[in-house]
């Protein structure tokens, strides 16, 4: 299946025109005709038919013949925070590969060893929404505005809130403390780890101190164990 994105179309739209880049791209790389049926999901759980009407690669047009609703395929929700990281191709496989797993929401924060400050959204948003498409998925996971670590935590929180660390104290493995069909936040800190102040900021606030294994993994890498964590718990 060749699935399109389109964050305006609704149960309410009976025609949708493609913007000049995609219908370049349907009309001189996919060579689609009039009458050819594409498949649009809006992310927000529904799949859609249209029928070209106008194949222009200019604006092409297309009337919606059918939809219909696609719940997301896993029971749980899952947040990740992470700390971006200091190349970003890092983190842009994250998130691709988070995606393509089961992921419902993402907030970078920014923490006292962040060696990244700055992160493009934009680019971030494409790459998820690319991921969605690719793996067939009809739910687009939440993409938030960077925000300090210190802020982040003051928020109330649903559900289980955890803090992946690399200091030595107790922690408890990620797979013992998260239970099926449950709400789940995961802190993932930068490269230099969260600080102690940080560390005793989330412990005051609630959360759970866990582990992701014996290894020191990467951001990106211990953000992904948490991702496919808390899938395979609620398989």
């Amino acid at each position: 299946m060749q699935l399109f994105y389109n964050s305006e179309i609704s149960t309410e739209t009976s025609q949708i025109t493609f913007d000049k880049i995609e219908s370049k791209h349907i009309v001189r790389v996919l060579r689609k005709k009039e009458n050819d049926i594409l498949k649009i999901t809006n992310g927000k759980g529904f799949l859609f038919d249209v029928k070209i009407i106008v194949p222009s690669d200019k604006k092409c047009l297309a009337e919606v013949i059918h939809f219909e609703e696609k719940p997301k395929p896993w029971n749980y929700y899952l947040h990740i925070a992470i700390a971006p990281t200091k190349l970003n191709d890092r983190l842009e496989w994250f998130l691709e590969k988070a995606t393509e797993i089961g992921i419902d929401e993402i907030t970078p924060i920014i923490c006292a060893n962040s060696e990244r400050r700055v992160v493009k959204l934009e680019r971030f948003e494409k790459i998820i929404q690319s991921a969605m498409k690719q793996s067939l998925k009809f739910t687009l996971p939440k993409l938030n505005e960077p925000i300090k670590l210190n802020q982040f935590v003051n928020q109330e929180f649903e559900g289980k809130v955890c803090i992946a660390h690399c200091e030595e104290q107790e922690k408890t493995l990620l797979q013992s403390v998260v239970k099926p069909s449950e709400r789940t936040t995961v802190l993932i800190g930068p490269e230099g780890d969260f600080s102690t102040q940080e560390i005793e900021k989330c412990l005051e606030k609630g959360f759970t101190p866990i582990s992701l294994g014996e290894s020191r993994l990467r951001t990106e890498t211990a953000a992904l164990v948490a991702v496919n964590t808390v899938s395979f718990i609620n398989q």
